[in-house]
């Protein structure tokens, strides 16, 4: 099979037509016997002004506010994230700083309080 090289200015001179309206990009890549398929659309997204080839989102206004009700929500959600890891690490530093002062390893702690009864914060005290 033969490979036809084509110049830049005939590229130019192609898309311009396709660009000018008058025929379509099938119609000129047959007026000129380019033989691949998609190789008229590609020289017009690589040298044409953007008016066409080009792939466009258009979303109705109710797409649009479940958009930003889905990121400000994901928003929210990195932020409590960023929140309790902040908080973990604090307890953890706390835990470290109370288990030195006890002169005891956080580890250790953590072995003997394993299998105690909790303390009862948030029960009621029964009288």
């Amino acid at each position: 099979m033969k490979v036809i090289r084509y110049s830049r200015a005939f590229k130019v001179q192609v898309v311009r037509e396709v660009e000018a309206g008058e025929l379509c990009a099938h119609r000129v890549r047959h007026k000129y016997g380019v033989r691949g398929s998609g190789t008229v659309l590609r020289w017009v997204r690589q040298f044409g002004n953007g008016k066409h080839g080009k792939i466009m989102r258009v979303e109705r206004a109710d797409e649009q506010s479940e958009n930003e009700r889905l990121r400000r929500q994901l928003r929210q959600a990195k932020e409590a994230l960023a929140d309790a890891h902040m908080e973990l690490a604090l307890e953890k530093a706390f835990l470290a700083e109370a288990c030195e002062q006890l002169d005891q390893s956080v580890e250790g702690f953590k072995k003997k309080r394993a299998g105690e009864p909790r303390t009862g914060r948030g029960k009621r005290s029964r009288r």
